[in-house]
């Protein structure tokens, strides 16, 4: 790859400096994550879906989501819902709040969404989807993209179908993820869809699947000529992932965080979900985030067993210290 795989492009009228986006990944998405994202290279990051309905029932509670702040941005904001008046709502809601894109998840495969007949539900109702896109388009100015999957099921594939759809109603990208909703995440997600879909339409397309490490990134641009690269759980334990496939896109060697640079990065991380979420919630918080980044770490398990036990910010801090202070050693030594 060359330095010209590293280009700036447009949603709308947003500019962006690179091909990388954060996903909006439930329950994960939060301000301290997307923050290490951003300060790792990441051009546009998304919150976590918000329910159009319950930020028409309780704003003051789903405002809780889209707080930001000027070292974030540009931030997108994912909301998801069935009404094409709420979600357009919503919308208003959003951009008065100051998001610079907003996106409609119309690709979640949680049976509780499609059960209430949003997120990939609306693959296999197309008159409600277009509805609620031309509700939204009409509703705000700010650059607007859709998020799909590649359709229902393997016999239902109308990625394509949707797309142009989406596109003639006004929308400025759109996000494909590889698999359809009956696929979850338990194969292999299939870019030559993607592809296909980048070739059918003129606005943007983004890519999202298997986007797990900065090869992956680089191959996955090169393979599909998709405009940007969308990564979820590659970024879990990993926010270098951006940073490295930054460096692979340049041609250049990308650096390997060390022992010590992930003990900072953790400690780091702990601290500003503590500081957002308070002591108690904040560490059930970040529970899960210690087991990403210890991930293929030598004896991680005994060290992630004894996380429920740890009830204090000095706690867990001491705990993670001594845990890389002996990795260190063992590395030392070996």
């Amino acid at each position: 790859m060359t330095a010209d795989s590293v280009r700036s492009w447009k949603i709308g009228s947003l500019q962006l400096s690179n091909p990388l986006l954060l996903a909006p990944l439930s329950g994960i998405s939060d301000l301290p994550f997307r923050l290490l994202a951003k300060e790792q290279g990441c051009a546009l990051v998304c919150t976590e879906m918000v329910s159009a309905e319950g930020l028409m029932r309780n704003r003051k509670k789903s405002e809780k989501l889209l707080q930001t702040c000027p070292e974030e941005r540009p931030l997108a904001v994912q909301i998801f819902g069935a009404r094409p008046e709420t979600m357009a709502d919503a919308a208003r809601i959003v951009e008065e709040v100051g998001a610079d894109v907003l996106d409609i998840n119309m690709g979640c495969p949680a049976r509780k969404v499609v059960k209430g007949g949003s997120g990939a539900a609306l693959l296999m109702d197309l008159k409600r989807a277009k509805k609620i896109i031309q509700s939204v388009r009409k509703a705000v100015s700010l650059p607007l993209t859709v998020k799909v999957r590649s359709g229902w099921d393997e016999k239902n594939q109308n990625v394509l179908e949707v797309s142009k759809m989406a596109e003639d109603c006004g929308v400025n990208a759109l996000t494909v993820h590889g698999r359809t909703r009956n696929q979850g995440y338990g194969v292999k997600a299939d870019w030559r869809i993607i592809a296909r879909t980048k070739e059918y339409l003129h606005i943007p397309v983004i890519g999202n699947g298997d986007l797990t490490s900065p090869q992956a990134v680089v191959a996955f641009l090169s393979e599909t000529g998709c405009a940007g690269a969308m990564i979820g759980r590659g970024a879990l334990g990993n926010p270098w992932i951006f940073q490295q496939a930054l460096a692979m896109l340049r041609g250049e060697t990308f650096h390997i965080p060390s022992l010590s640079d992930k003990e900072v990065i953790i400690l780091r991380h702990l601290n500003m979900v503590v500081e957002r979420y308070g002591e108690t919630q904040g560490l059930k918080e970040f529970r899960k985030h210690i087991i990403w980044y210890t991930r293929g770490l030598r004896d991680n398990a005994y060290f992630r067993s004894r996380l429920p036990h740890w009830k204090t910010v000095s706690e867990v801090s001491g705990q993670i210290r001594e845990y890389f202070q002996k990795m260190n050693h063992l590395l030392l030594f070996s």
